[in-house]
């Protein structure tokens, strides 16, 4: 057998059996001697006796254990607002909104124009539409009122409930907790990303019935409820606080889509869950013989800002309102939270 047939196969990385770690002449790979932060050769043309720096666990750790930032957050917000307003459902849910103080004027405008006053009386909800002719302004709040029972709930079911089920029916999902995120950053960014669109709902509504009443009907000082009179500028702010109002009740029905959308892979299943609910409870608030629970319904207090047309203001049912909203909003919402971190993802 041959000297070099006997040296073994793992001590022959260099020119006459010498190891190549230990050869920093030409031809060595002197990357690990000269690493940032690795020590100084201790001698010239020595061996080197320092470990070599481990690369592959460092490069592994700056790709995926780094922690995600506030910045991260508030892209991955943005991100997500983008997506959400881009898509031609959103749109079409928010023109709709917008057209119904529309066609609210102009009915009115139409009723009225031989002299005749709008249909209505008394002053709560919906009744604000025989003030209409007076002022302007009173369309925002008629607007609203009409909108609460089913059209802002509505749009409101139709994104959250899309918000999980439908990136996993689009198989997006898992691409979206590969980035350091966590599913419960994810699903806080998709509440705060529902709840926008609430108060644009809201605000597109308001914004709609301010414009036609100004085209449509005189604007100017106000009766309120109390028989009080109030300037116009204080009515628009009594006006933006009830649009206010109206998107935090909301609130519930924002969590208890996202709950559902979490139970499915199915983004139409999850919309017409939400939707079926949400027509449920109305029903169910309507019967006389439900009494005892309908206070725990979460639209039961939804008319609840017409007080804040009172002068002074009634806060007890604004604030059960709130407060109801805030119990469905933390049941609803940890209960999706615990669905949905031990989910298995599968799209």
């Amino acid at each position: 057998m041959s000297r070099a047939e006997s040296v073994p196969e793992t001590g022959r990385t260099g020119e006459g059996g010498v190891p190549e770690t230990g050869r920093t002449g030409e031809g060595a790979d002197v990357a690990t001697d000269t690493a940032p932060g690795a020590p100084a050769t201790p001698g010239a043309g020595g061996p080197d006796t320092t470990p070599p720096r481990p690369a592959a666990p460092a490069a592994r750790s700056s790709r995926s254990g780094r922690k995600p930032n506030p910045l991260w957050t508030l892209g991955l917000f943005r991100s997500e607002l983008v997506t959400t307003f881009r898509r031609w459902r959103t749109i079409a849910l928010l023109g709709v909104l917008a057209a119904v103080p529309i066609l609210i004027g102009l009915a009115i405008r139409i009723e009225t124009s031989d002299g005749s006053s709008a249909g209505g009386g008394g002053g709560e909800g919906p009744a604000f539409i025989a003030q209409i002719t007076n002022n302007g302004l009173f369309l925002v709040f008629t607007a609203l009122a009409a909108t609460l029972p089913f059209f802002l709930p509505m749009a409101v079911g139709v994104i959250a409930g899309d918000a999980i089920a439908g990136e996993a029916n689009a198989g997006t999902l898992r691409y979206l907790l590969v980035a350091p995120a966590g599913r419960t950053r994810l699903l806080l960014t998709k509440y705060a990303t529902t709840m926008t669109f609430c108060l644009v709902a809201t605000l597109v509504v308001a914004v709609s019935a301010l414009t036609v009443g100004a085209l449509l009907f005189p604007l100017g000082e106000l009766t309120t409820i109390s028989g009080t009179r109030i300037s116009f500028t204080e009515g628009l702010g009594r006006a933006l606080l009830i649009a206010l109002a109206v998107a935090a009740s909301l609130i519930g029905v924002a969590a208890l889509g996202l709950f559902v959308s979490t139970l499915t892979n199915s983004g139409i299943a999850a919309m017409a869950t939400t939707v079926g609910l949400l027509i449920t409870v109305q029903i169910l608030d309507q019967i006389p013989q439900l009494h005892a629970l309908q206070p725990y319904f979460f639209s039961h207090y939804w008319l609840s800002f017409a007080d804040l047309m009172r002068d002074p203001v009634y806060w007890d049912d604004l604030t059960r309102n709130l407060g109801l909203q805030a119990l469905y909003a933390a049941v609803f919402g940890s209960a999706a939270w615990a669905r949905f971190t031990a989910k298995d993802i599968t799209a």
